[in-house]
């Protein structure tokens, strides 16, 4: 039987080391991180999600810190999506009151009287259950309705979410990215506006606001570190779908750090590896994946890259790494059951899938090469994001209460720390 490794990586030989090219300066323009939080603050029941610090497995890999930025507890909504959905409403509807370059507190754009000078507006948005979940709550928020579109493997759990926060709901019969095609077509010819965290032609004002917003995590990340006297991590692991969460992270840090941001290392499932196929393409563009994105990490199992989102991670990414389902399970269930002494985080598929690569590569010797090509030593300061919780009880149950996705004896941990 042919075992698939835990890891299979790619050194990105174009990655610019040099200062920021204009393309940060363009999506991710100075100021817009404390525009993001100015926003977020606003919302009810907004409170600072927690960043864990995992010592103990920290010391058992040999780095100088894993700190997990907890997003399974981002206002009762178990993801962060809602981050970048709801900024992208805030400031479509700024847009169509003419307010582009204004700000509105959200009392006042929920009021009578800038609701009756917008009218009936409804929003449309596909997949694979946390961006639905988020912008159905954040329309709901804003007093619209909306219609979210998922693809016919979603789960009922994650369907449901997005029900309770008021949307309607089509199935598609397709993947995620015929979703996207399906919503966008649907909307065209019903009027209805779209906030999808992709990108295509003629189509990025939405998905820059979308990643814009999401960069309120890594402003709290950085009070956060700089509470515990470090000025910034050394190397993120960050998951990716379309890509829009992966460029959000470094365009926040090349913007704040510039050459001296932290090393990216952009993690996808081996079965939806549209940037890893892109990157290896390595003609500057973006592909797709022609595969049926059946993995257990629903939130990334996405075929085609965001354009937007591409151009950045082509430029910025240090490594780019894809890994099977069992990478992420075994990090779910690490998570559950910590080293005495670090945090519990209840973390899903697509949350979890950072901290098995992490620890793999950390822990097989045949990884050597990937750790000295990021330089990751015993004073590292690795940054990862929980990016949702137990989206899916079933699912999450199968993991970490019956072994679902184990690890191939051939790769096992035990005993196998390289000193």
């Amino acid at each position: 039987m042919n075992l698939i490794k835990p890891i299979e990586w790619m050194e990105n030989k174009n990655v610019n080391k040099s200062e920021n090219t204009e393309i940060i300066n363009k999506f991710f323009p100075p100021g817009i991180a404390n525009s993001a939080r100015s926003f977020h603050r606003q919302i009810k029941d907004y409170k600072i999600t927690p960043l864990k610090n995992l010592a103990h497995l920290s010391a058992m890999i040999n780095v100088g810190g894993i700190w997990v930025k907890d997003e399974s507890q981002r206002l009762n909504l178990n993801s962060f999506k809602v981050l970048g959905g709801s900024f992208a409403v805030y400031n479509f509807l700024k847009t169509k009151l003419e307010l582009n370059d204004k700000e509105i507190s959200l009392a006042e754009l929920k009021s009578k009287k800038i609701k009756k000078k917008l009218g009936d507006i409804k929003f449309a948005a596909a997949t694979d259950g946390n961006h639905g979940m988020g912008m159905a709550w954040a329309a709901k928020q804003a007093g619209f309705d909306s219609i979210i579109y998922v693809h016919k493997n979603t789960t009922q759990p994650r369907i449901n979410a997005i029900k309770n926060n008021g949307a309607e709901v089509v199935i598609v019969d397709g993947t995620y990215d015929d979703a996207v095609r399906k919503a966008t077509a649907d909307s065209k010819k019903n009027g209805w506006q779209v906030i999808s965290d992709t990108s295509w032609e003629n189509y990025e004002d939405i998905p820059k606001w979308v990643m814009q917003g999401y960069t309120t995590m890594f402003s709290e990340t950085q009070e956060q570190l700089a509470a515990q006297g470090i000025i910034k991590p050394t190397h993120i692991f960050v998951q990716a779908g379309v890509g829009a969460l992966a460029a959000a992270t470094i365009g926040y840090y090349r913007q704040l750090f510039d050459a001296d941001s932290p090393k990216f290392v952009v993690v996808e499932p081996d079965k939806a590896q549209c940037l890893f196929q892109s990157a290896r393409i390595s003609d500057g563009k973006p592909y797709s994946f022609l595969g049926d994105l059946n993995t257990i990490m629903a939130g990334l199992a996405c075929g085609d890259p965001s354009p937007i989102a591409w151009d950045i991670l082509r430029d910025y990414t240090d490594a780019f790494v894809v890994s099977p389902d069992y990478v992420a399970a075994k990090a779910m269930r690490v998570y559950g059951v910590p080293l005495a002494g670090d945090p519990f985080i209840v973390s899903g598929e697509s949350g979890a899938v950072t901290l098995g690569a992490l620890m793999f590569t950390m822990c097989l010797p045949e990884y050597k090469p990937l750790r000295k090509h990021l330089g990751i030593n015993r004073d590292s300061q690795i940054l990862l994001i929980n990016t949702e919780g137990n989206t899916d009880p079933d699912d999450f149950r199968q993991v970490v209460w019956e072994g679902s996705n184990p690890v191939p004896k051939r790769y096992s941990m035990i005993n196998k720390f390289d000193k």
